[in-house]
């Protein structure tokens, strides 16, 4: 791999002379990244409105653009490619690009909408050998980084239980339940309990989400984690780690981390040079998956990963379906919450 590698969009969001357009669509970020790595080149873009692609090329240098994704991946042969459409798409662009032969696949979050299409995205690829990601991007920021690293060398003991609280269970809380991965060393779990309600769902990205949900998950090392989404779902802080001799918050606001620990009087801010959010992260986990690609090595945003955390995302609303406890591995492959909106469990049936 001397030579520069391909990279392939799929999905450019509106054009920015479009009215309304901002320019704030996951796939600009994704695209300034690649132009920016001197070791790749964005050499064409796929949308199926036309106008959309020909500014989203012009505006990054792209050379080509296709309205058929299908098509650029057999004309084009690129070494990566990034899925930037909404959810309902990623599982069979994630599956087509591993049957063309595309060596490393980066997709948006959230994985997919069931359960069964997280798993069938995930297993394509390594029947196809190739190295898929997600863009769970706040693993490279540095208050994270800094909170891990903190947990790390005991400054609250050992970690007991992980907290957070965000607006929803699958587009944000797959965020919030991947960093309790992350704060927990990639610990899988082990059960789940959970509860959802939907009287008030909203979509975004065309993706039905809660209105309200609580989400209990023990780690198969003991820790235990609880996510609080929607409805007054706020904790006083974003996410907390709950050690054996202190406590760690992370806030959106400033100071974004900081400690109450053991001989220490009240709370103490510790200087981070980022907050909880920032493109520029976007661009570091695409920096690793290259890298990755070139070495072999597993990416920080492996697949392995992020099914780790769809699988406690669809266990939740398993749990709320069944009114228990559920094992895992999870057992079915539907969305219970989607089931449970179509079924009319929360009121009318989703339109």
């Amino acid at each position: 791999m001397s030579e520069k590698l391909k990279a392939g969009i799929i999905g450019c969001g509106r054009a920015h002379r479009q009215a309304g357009a901002t320019g704030a669509g996951m796939a600009h970020s994704h695209a300034r990244a690649y132009v920016a790595d001197d070791r790749v080149e964005l050499t064409c873009v796929a949308d199926i409105v036309e106008e959309n692609a020909q500014v989203f090329a012009e505006q990054h240098g792209a050379r080509r653009t296709y309205l058929d994704y299908h098509q650029m991946l057999a004309q084009e042969k690129p070494d990566i490619v990034s899925i930037c459409t909404w959810p309902h798409l990623h599982s069979q662009m994630v599956i087509d690009c591993a049957r063309a032969g595309v060596p490393a696949i980066h997709c948006e979050k959230p994985m997919a909408p069931t359960w069964g299409e997280a798993k069938a995205m995930h297993q394509a690829a390594i029947d196809a050998g190739s190295q898929l990601t997600f863009n769970h991007q706040r693993r490279f920021l540095a208050s994270f980084r800094l909170a891990r690293r903190l947990k790390r060398e005991g400054a609250i003991g050992k970690l007991k239980r992980v907290e957070g609280s965000c607006a929803n269970m699958i587009d944000w809380g797959t965020h919030w339940l991947d960093m309790f991965h992350f704060m927990n060393e990639e610990t899988p779990a082990s059960w789940v309990f959970g509860q959802i309600d939907g009287r008030e769902s909203r979509k975004v990205f065309g993706l039905p989400l809660d209105s309200q949900g609580l989400c209990e998950v023990k780690f198969e090392n003991g820790v235990r984690g609880l996510l609080f989404t929607g409805y007054e779902s706020d904790i006083g802080c974003d996410i907390r780690l709950t050690g054996t001799e202190g406590i760690i918050e992370l806030h959106n606001r400033a100071p974004h981390v900081r400690i109450y620990a053991g001989g220490e009087v009240g709370w103490r801010g510790v200087p981070s040079q980022e907050g909880l959010h920032g493109s520029d992260a976007i661009a570091r986990g695409i920096s690793n998956l290259v890298a990755c690609l070139k070495s072999g090595e597993e990416p920080e945003l492996s697949s392995h990963k992020a099914l780790r955390t769809t699988e406690v995302i669809f266990a939740t609303y398993e749990s709320s379906r069944r009114r228990g406890r559920v094992e895992l591995p999870l057992t079915v492959d539907d969305s219970a919450f989607l089931t449970m909106l179509d079924d009319g469990i929360f009121g009318a049936p989703a339109k």
